[in-house]
């Protein structure tokens, strides 16, 4: 008896030992930057950006203090990939308390699980801002695949604009991002590229014009710089955890030195595989090897998706080896903008590495289809699985994100029973990719793979296809579900999934990603001969609107003075719009007008989007009068747009305009105008 008790009381010493708590304090602070050419305040977590790299042992326990060092702002840090009690995953109204001003959160939980993982703040728009960082937690023993350096590579985008404006920007269906970039489409790049029955079909498919990615970024870095210098030996292979924390920018990586050998993916190891060109979803994180020759100096480079930029890390010293450069997408033609989209219907089949490598398209999807898992992932009862589909939807005019249709503020919860096995088929119905991340579980990712499906945390689905991933419900509270695109989160991709039994998602307080903020936002254009604009407050679904058209000239019949009226001429209609849908929208309100026999009334009616991106009017107002209309921009160019509306009422009978604008800033463009009731004139449009 002596003999166990002994070995007992030794055992439970070595745990004692091996059980160490590793402490970290995170101050978030507001704290100046230059990242994108200009000075600019950034959050930042101990001064810097991006925040430090917390490193554990599998074992050990986590004590992580928060201080809010913010004068005026609530925060809070999200263990992105980390199982973990429910309590301390860090999103504010869901899991944890918000860290207001001047106070400190301690996290305290234990690191069940070796890999690449990675924090953020779950708060608004912070993400974007700078608070973010990596977490690398090493195996007991060590890792298995052995490599003479390790480094951490963390990608983000970055923007001199507000986050907030930028989501403002969206939300009022600015192109002025694409302008920036290059990527917006026209009438005349279509007919260059030899694309013009593509660009029409679109349209007359009544889809806007595609775009990679929503923001044009002012840099794109790594480790919080452009370019960045790693410490190898040469000939020696080199780990590189690739993290991406961009708030809304997927990343190409690519080698001069070769392939990368890719030996984990989202913290969890798998079967080694190369790739030439690895895609890189928002939230997921690779770890591949890279072997630097001995001499010279070689770029790992990360570029945008959208080839907008990107930013790069050289290995070694000498004369320097580029990577190459990734084509720019081809914006036009549908078949090539979903390239790879058929490969990822096709669920059969694990080519070779060699067969891989030689197959591999200049801007390939991420290689899912080869992930292999190095043990059984089968999940018991996996046979009796509940199945849910979960449609992506997306109104680029509107800037609404959704599953299903409906924001979070509309459907918040996906309900699970403890011990159930839960498949959920993702259909991406848009033509972006969407990083979908699930908060606090592994999930395994059906492509055809069997027994050794990779587990994963966060998986991209590419436009007009769909991914299928299971989960074992094996946890307790409430877990967030979204979009890592960070807009897109905050537009409406967002669900909880809560097990049965627990309080509502936001117990106490108003969860942020189930709330619905308006916007205010005006356009229109201040002309010699007359103004026209509108300025509306705006959330997902909503619009409250004041718009005018004024004309400043003395208005004369038949050209006699003694039938003039003195004055501007005005028609103002405030209204309440609501969208039905991305083509569908009804509206009543009020009209002010001093036009010569008409009087103030009351107004209601729909406005309907036809194919070929023509807009409908039909209206009734209170005198009984009806108003029908149509109106169509045409892009000719980038900058320059050519636009027309026609309209009859059965009071005040025909009227129709035609102009053109050039687009100069964001705020301001160039226009001309012929109206047939004000006559013809020029001036200066705006948006703001």
């Amino acid at each position: 008896m002596k003999p166990i008790i002994i070995y007992l009381t030794f055992a439970m010493l070595v745990a004692t030992l091996h059980a160490r708590v590793v402490e970290y304090d995170l101050t978030i602070a507001e704290t100046e930057v230059s990242l994108g050419g200009k000075p600019r305040i950034a959050l930042t977590v101990n001064g810097g950006i991006p925040a430090p790299v917390l490193h554990f042992t599998e074992g050990d326990t986590a004590r992580i203090n928060v201080h809010n060092r913010l004068p005026r702002e609530e925060t809070s840090l999200h263990w992105h990939g980390i199982l973990l009690p429910n309590a301390q995953d860090g999103v504010p109204g869901i899991t944890t308390p918000c860290i207001r001003p001047g106070k400190t959160h301690t996290f305290e939980f234990k690191l069940r699980h070796a890999g690449t993982y990675w924090y953020h703040s779950h708060t608004g728009l912070q993400e974007q801002r700078g608070v973010y960082g990596a977490i690398v937690v090493t195996p007991r023993g060590g890792e298995k695949v052995r490599a003479a350096a390790d480094h951490v590579l963390m990608l983000s985008d970055w923007t001199n604009e507000r986050p907030e404006e930028v989501m403002r920007t969206l939300m009022r269906g600015s192109d002025y991002y694409s302008i920036r970039k290059g990527t917006k489409q026209s009438i005349l790049g279509a007919a260059k590229a030899g694309k013009l029955p593509d660009y029409f079909r679109r349209e007359w498919s009544r889809v806007p014009a595609m775009d990679i990615s929503d923001v044009a970024y002012d840099a794109f870095l790594i480790n919080g710089q452009r370019r960045i210098a790693l410490a190898s030996r040469p000939g020696a292979p080199v780990r590189l955890r690739l993290i991406n924390a961009g708030a809304s920018s997927y990343f190409y990586v690519e080698s001069a030195t070769g392939p990368l050998t890719i030996i984990a993916n989202d913290g969890v190891d798998v079967r080694p595989i190369r790739q030439k060109r690895l895609l890189i979803g928002n939230g997921e994180t690779y770890d591949v090897l890279v072997t630097p020759p001995r001499d010279g100096a070689w770029e790992i480079r990360a570029t945008a998706q959208d080839s907008s930029g990107y930013a790069s890390a050289w290995i070694g010293s000498g004369t320097e080896h580029p990577a190459p450069d990734v084509p720019r997408p081809e914006i036009y033609s549908m078949s090539v903008a979903l390239s790879g989209v058929l490969d990822a219907l096709d669920e059969t089949g694990s080519p070779s590495d060699t067969q891989a490598l030689a197959e591999e398209k200049p801007r390939p999807l991420p290689p899912y289809k080869r992930l292999r898992a190095l043990k059984d992932t089968t999940l018991p009862y996996a046979k009796n699985a509940r199945t849910i589909q979960l449609h992506l939807n997306g109104d680029m005019m509107r800037y609404v994100w959704s599953f299903n249709g409906k924001t979070m503020a509309e459907d918040s919860t996906i309900k699970v029973s403890r011990g159930e096995v839960l498949r959920i088929e993702l259909i991406n119905d848009t033509m972006m990719h969407h990083p979908i991340h699930l908060h606090g579980h592994f999930f395994r990712l059906l492509l055809g793979q069997g027994k050794y499906s990779p587990l994963k945390h966060t998986v991209d689905v590419p436009p007009m296809t769909r991914r299928t991933i299971e989960f074992a419900a094996n946890e307790q509270g409430n877990w967030l579900f979204h979009c890592h695109l960070l807009y897109h989160m905050m537009a409406g991709m967002s669900r909880v999934v809560s097990y049965e039994g627990q309080p509502p998602q936001c117990p106490g307080v108003e969860c942020e990603e189930a709330l619905d903020p308006f916007y205010f936002m005006t356009e229109g254009s201040v002309q010699t001969h007359m103004s026209m604009g509108m300025a509306t407050l705006m959330n997902q679904r909503n619009n409250l609107t004041l718009s005018w058209d004024i004309a400043w000239e003395r208005m004369c019949e038949g050209g006699m003075s003694e039938h003039c009226r003195s004055g501007p001429e005005y028609e103002m209609d405030l209204t309440w719009a609501r969208t039905i849908n991305p083509n569908l929208s009804v509206f009543a309100g009020w009209r002010f007008t001093n036009m010569e026999d008409e009087h103030n009334r009351a107004i209601g009616g729909i406005t309907y989007r036809l194919p070929g991106l023509v807009d409908s009017l039909v209206q009734l107002d209170s005198e009984g009068d009806v108003r029908v209309g149509l109106s169509k921009t045409f892009a000719l160019t980038e900058r320059l747009s050519a636009f027309g509306r026609v309209e009859y009422d059965t009071g005040s009978q025909w009227r129709w305009s035609t102009g053109a604008t050039w687009t100069l800033t964001k705020q301001l463009s160039l226009i001309t105008q012929y109206d047939s009731d004000h006559g013809f004139g020029g001036g200066v449009g705006f948006r703001f």
